[in-house]
């Protein structure tokens, strides 16, 4: 007879074989598997962002980008193939080096036609690059991105949730916490609903998921208190924002962080 370890593993490796390119398919609310992934590769699809990636498999956006040989415009592009291990660390001469043991991916091709650009992801879509231009906060100061109460906690055990749940109708605003930069407006990744997440300096990355409207878009600075979005019901089956922080690509406890109400 199967132990209940051997049964949890197999039904874990059944799950990632049926998805394409990781585990975008598990409900936001039971997500069981580890806090980060550092195994197999992520294929690139239209839409996503190297953020939203990093985000879907619990990683650092910079530790992804350095494990892939990306430079600091945070540039990918569809079908393009990332690793999700780790980079290696050797020594030499004193001094730390590090490269991942994945292929280094093919660089877009831009070429100019007058004022306009054409990119090497042609039909299959836009290459996703992320502008890192803007003067960024040393340390976010929070503030609550909705009016309702909390009606789900933050939890790593049991019916794990890596955020907290803010009630709210149909409509309601949606604000930004802090000052940052959006890095990821979309619905791909499937649990979230419409999905913005915001960068607000080189540790900081706040989501805010279930939309039923988008009111900004990749690459746009926000202010805090900014309205960026409307309250809705996507990907889930009651009006609510589900509102995450996270700390080096780690989901943290947004309670600790946001000011008391």
């Amino acid at each position: 007879m199967m132990t209940t370890r051997r049964l949890a593993a197999m039904a874990l490796c059944l799950m990632l074989a049926g998805c394409s390119s990781g585990p975008q398919s598990v409900p936001v609310y039971d997500r069981t598997l580890p806090p980060e992934v550092t195994w197999g590769a992520h294929v690139v699809s239209p839409g996503e962002t190297l953020f939203s990636i990093a985000w879907l498999y619990g990683r650092d956006f910079r530790e992804l980008a350095k494990a892939n040989n990306i430079d600091g415009s945070y540039t990918i592009y569809p079908g393009q193939k990332l690793t999700l291990k780790k980079p290696v660390q050797h020594v030499t001469n004193n001094r730390y080096k590090s490269h991942s043991r994945g292929s280094t991916p093919k660089k877009a091709v831009v070429k100019k036609e007058g004022s306009k650009k054409h990119t090497a992801a042609g039909a299959a879509g836009t290459v996703r690059k992320q502008s890192s231009t803007y003067k960024e906060s040393a340390k976010p100061v929070w503030g609550w991105p909705a009016q309702g109460a909390v009606k789900g906690r933050f939890s790593t055990k049991g019916k794990v949730n890596k955020g907290i749940d803010i009630q709210g109708k149909h409509g309601d605003p949606v604000k930004a916490s802090s000052r940052g930069q959006v890095v990821y407006a979309g619905s791909g990744l499937t649990g979230y609903g419409n999905l913005i997440i915001i960068k607000h300096n080189a540790s900081y990355l706040s989501a805010y998921a279930h939309n039923h409207k988008l009111l900004v878009r990749e690459g746009e600075v926000v202010k805090a208190g900014q309205k960026i979005a409307e309250i809705g019901s996507t990907g889930t089956n009651e009006p609510k924002l589900h509102f995450e922080i996270r700390r080096n690509g780690k989901p943290v406890n947004p309670l600790a962080y946001l000011p008391s109400r």
